[in-house]
């Protein structure tokens, strides 16, 4: 990953081979981004995306494994118990064209994505709703 920095935005490239969310969360300590927001494109071959069940209360995930063209990153920044929390979701297109996304668990990079990151100078702490089954914003 390499990044340049522009007052309170990111221009980001991951590389091949490296994980998403991993690095964006280096991104977030190294550069001490503690609320912001994240989107970009790319590609990848290796995709974890899940969908939250509001009625179970738990979290259905599904793997594509294959040439995957990123179509749409989009997530923000927070912060739980003073952790960086990533709440990001992707939409993925495979060479049928057919498009799938969810909430981003995971996702390996298989040629290059491109991201911008905005910082925001505050604090957005998560808490967990027993209601919802969520880490919700704490205002």
């Amino acid at each position: 990953m390499e990044y340049k920095k522009i007052n309170n935005q990111y221009v980001v490239r991951m590389d091949k081979g490296e994980e998403v969310l991993t690095k964006l969360k280096e991104l977030c300590e190294k550069e001490k981004i503690k609320v912001g927001s994240v989107y970009g494109l790319g590609a990848a071959n290796y995709v974890k995306v899940g969908l939250f069940d509001v009625v179970e209360k738990e979290y259905h995930s599904k793997v594509f494994e294959e040439p995957l063209e990123i179509t749409s990153l989009v997530g923000n920044i927070s912060t739980k118990d003073g952790e960086n929390y990533l709440h990001v979701h992707i939409t993925v297109a495979n060479k049928d064209m057919q498009v799938f996304g969810g909430h981003l668990n995971e996702c390996r990079i298989s040629a290059t994505c491109e991201l911008y990151v905005t910082s925001l100078d505050t604090e957005v702490e998560r808490e967990f709703s027993e209601e919802i089954g969520l880490n919700l914003y704490k205002f």
